[in-house]
């Protein structure tokens, strides 16, 4: 096993790095790959409150040794630990520097800069053909085959009308696909917000804005969206709004208001400060954090070349652009911050004789501190809100449940909100929950956040007819799922279990807290070691710091090598299993052109010859999507090798795996189907999805290969994890056990970090985030007096 230096595309959701503004003023940046200013925030506010793993930024995890499977170089060749042996000697080492050097040539390629050679190429074959010919050629009436029946779609595009199918049902020509395109990272949000269409006059409007800037017009669109009503003259007047536009920088905003503004540009423009400022506290939401620490915020806006950053804090306050808040401390010895900085107003003189409490003083966006304060008030209001049935009514269902499961419902019986822990066999418990409060006759509901975390939660239940109260989060706050809202607006329900409760974002448990009737009950169940959610906030790690109500841990490990794997990293250890079933196989790689050949290898190869699952069934999972061995580059390779074709579909062709987004920080899982001049037609879940041209590139991403963070809340038969040696400064625990609990029967570790991995698992915890809700929830809710039996879930 070898160790290399981390890249910083191997980052799972950073925001991008930087290339030189002189010489590409607008590229798009690199999305999940390179350091952020929100990971810089991420690493200054660990100084002061800790920090560990924000969604969108590297997660990390460490390991001992697993298992020794030189896999390669013993007989584990016919067995999913694989072809790998016989690969290692011989023609391995050839064919894997073809591959890695195939695949490092298709990632030059843009699919614009693809597209653009492809018509060059087919202009100068027309000029050629012209000149050949005396007399002009009537257009399409030589042509015939595929080539005719393409112009008469174009043709029947063009007037309206729908192409002929058969164009589409025709299997292409393989050859490489062009690799994805760049996205950017974008704040994640509980649902999208309909946003109507901008009016073409307010698009042209802005587009002339744009380009007397320099900026790129193709921006328009969104600009106006963004911006609203008289966005090309708030542009003109204030062209540094352009930073509120995803994706776009500080040093492309200023090169567009010096365009505009000429000599009247200066770096200690009012404007300028107060819009660097909005843009870093949503650079620290793609992070995860709901605020900054004042502190951290004013370096930086120094370190974004801003001269007077306290005086850019407080135009942005004056403006209502954000919120300052004061937040008492419990230590004792914590240095009081300057408020006074913040607020421009006298701290008044404490009496005399009275201890003065420190304070920290937070700077937010008002969309997740309102979030925040909304939340605690109705987890309050649940809390305080008596039941509408008598707890005695439980009893029998609790002494019928066996073991965590009936703490589980006599804890719901007596309170209001409950938490309960643990891993993936510890979802029967909620399971009997939701079964008992049914034989009662309440209205349950179970949501989960994943329509795959949906389907393995209702094969837990005994009575199938229960089948529609398992829901999706998504699903059951658009109303598309579950009972549906009463004449109040709440939800029509007497008992709530939010599943993968993890991975509610603060705004999401908002809406969900707010949505419950008086009386309701509310228990957040799920596994506290996996990832935080994709959105700002770390609402179940804060709740259960908090102790504010009954927590029950489950006592019920997830069984077999995997399980005791998982579990060991867990608690940070990396141990070394019995896997007489292959369940584990460690697969040690050189470099990350090895990392791509070996795991196209084992998930197209090696796993359905030994264990019968085949590559639809599997998952690759990787810690970025930049880099050499990230999930653009493997999925090209996958893509070449399980269902090879041109992407013709902005990079797509049918039967292609996607992970599709509807929103940001929410993926599902999908095939494509077809494509038409409506958009890029998908099946998610067995729903059919058609996405518009103009959002492809932007949602649906090729899913053979997926990040961590975009597998949370799933799981699949055989699951293959990647490790290139530029990953090791991504790792965490909470990386490593979410990357190797989504395996239920076979994990294959694609192996090339040495000791960066068990270093990960031991030493490296998740990234802090800098979250009110503790703060709220103190000041709402008293301390629980009964404590919460720890259980560390591992095998004896």
């Amino acid at each position: 096993m070898s160790t290399e230096p981390d890249s910083p595309q191997s980052t799972e959701n950073a925001a991008t790095a930087e290339p030189d503004a002189a010489e590409e003023p607008w590229t798009p940046v690199a999305a999940p790959g390179a350091e952020t200013e929100a990971e810089t925030l991420a690493e200054a506010a660990a100084d002061s409150r800790g920090e560990a793993e924000p969604e969108s930024h590297a997660e990390a995890g460490s390991v001992a040794v697993l298992t020794d499977g030189a896999d390669g170089a013993d007989g584990a060749a016919d067995d999913a630990g694989d072809a790998e042996a016989s690969e290692a000697g011989g023609d391995g080492g050839a064919s894997t520097t073809a591959e890695a050097a195939a695949v490092e040539a298709a990632a030059q390629l843009s699919e614009a800069q693809a597209e653009l050679a492809a018509q060059k190429r087919e202009r100068e074959r027309i000029e050629r053909r012209k000149a050949e010919k005396a007399a002009p050629i009537a257009a399409g009436a030589k042509l015939s085959g595929k080539a005719a029946d393409l112009l008469a779609a174009v043709r029947a595009v063009e007037g309206g009308a729908t192409p002929p199918a058969t164009v589409f049902d025709e299997e292409p020509a393989p050859r490489r696909a062009a690799p994805e395109p760049v996205r950017r990272p974008q704040p994640a949000t509980a649902e999208a917000v309909a946003r109507p269409a901008p009016a073409a006059d307010a698009v042209e409007g802005v587009r002339r804005v744009l380009a007397g800037g320099g900026a790129p017009e193709a921006l328009a669109p969104q600009a106006a969206a963004v911006l609203g009503e008289g966005a090309e003259h708030l542009l003109r007047d204030d062209p540094w709004q352009l930073l509120r536009v995803p994706g776009v920088r500080p040093e492309q905003a200023d090169g567009f208001a010096r365009a505009l503004l000429g000599p009247e540009c200066a770096p200690d423009d009012e404007r300028r400060g107060r819009a660097v400022t909005v843009w870093l506290l949503e650079q620290a939401a793609l992070a995860g954090h709901t605020a900054l620490e004042l502190p951290t915020l004013t370096d930086a806006l120094a370190r974004q070349a801003v001269p007077d950053a306290d005086a850019a804090v407080q135009s942005a306050l004056a403006e209502g652009e954000a919120l300052v808040f004061q937040d008492a401390l419990d230590t004792p010895g914590a240095a009081r911050q300057a408020a006074d900085a913040a607020t421009g107003e006298e701290a008044e003189e404490s009496q005399e004789g009275e201890e003065t409490r420190p304070v920290r003083v937070l700077v937010g966006l008002e969309r997740y501190a309102l979030a925040e304060e909304s939340l605690a008030d109705a987890l309050a209001r649940v809390v305080n809100s008596p039941a509408k049935e008598a707890s005695a009514r439980w009893e029998p269902a609790a002494d019928a449940a066996p073991g965590s499961a009936g703490e589980l419902i006599r804890a719901v019986a007596g309170h209001g909100l409950v938490l309960h822990t643990g891993g993936e066999a510890a979802r029967a418990e909620p399971a009997a929950l939701l079964t008992a409060a049914r034989k009662l006759g309440l209205r349950s509901v179970a949501a989960s956040h994943t329509p795959d975390g949906r389907r393995r939660f209702s094969a837990l239940l005994a009575d199938p007819a229960a089948d529609d109260a398992v829901v999706t989060v998504p699903g059951l706050l658009s109303g598309a799922e579950g009972p549906g809202r009463d004449g109040d607006g709440t939800l029509a329900l007497d008992l709530l279990i939010v599943l993968d409760a993890p991975q509610l974002d603060v705004e999401s448990a908002a809406m969900l807290a707010e949505s419950l009737p008086d009386g309701a009950r509310l228990v957040l169940s799920g596994d506290p070691g996996v990832l935080w959610s994709a959105g700002p906030g770390r609402v179940f790690a804060d709740l259960l710091a908090a102790r504010a109500c009954p927590q029950v841990a489950s006592r019920t490990p997830d069984p077999g090598p995997l399980g005791e794997l998982v579990s060991g990293v867990g608690v940070g250890e990396l141990n070394q299993v019995d896997a007489p079933g292959r369940e584990i196989v460690i697969v040690p790689v050189r470099d990350a052109g090895e990392a791509v050949h070996r795991t196209v290898q084992i998930l197209a190869d090696s796993v359905p010859r030994a264990f019968g699952i085949t590559s639809d069934e599997a998952v690759v999972v990787t810690p970025g999507h930049g880099g050499a061995a990230g999930t653009r580059v493997l999925n090209a390779a996958l893509k070449e090798r399980l269902n090879p074709g041109p992407g013709r579909f902005g990079g797509f062709d049918p039967g292609d795996r996607i992970a599709y987004s509807p929103v940001p920080g929410r993926t599902v899982a999908g095939r494509v189907v077809t494509a038409d001049a409506d958009g890029l037609h998908l099946t998610c879940a067995d729903v059919s999805v058609v996405v518009p041209r103009e959002r492809v590139e932007q949602t649906v991403r090729h899913g053979w290969a997926l990040t961590a963070h975009q597998a949370v809340g799933s799981r699949w038969p055989a699951a293959v994890v990647v490790l290139p040696g530029d990953a090791a400064q991504a790792l965490s625990r909470p990386w490593v056990y979410t990357a190797f609990g989504r395996a239920e029967r076979h994990l294959s570790v694609v192996h090339g970090v040495e000791q960066a991995l068990p270093r990960a698992v031991a030493e490296v915890p998740a990234k802090p985030r800098t979250t009110r809700l503790p703060v709220l929830l103190r000041t709402q809710l008293p301390v629980a007096e009964q404590g919460t039996e720890r259980h560390e879930q591992r095998r004896s």
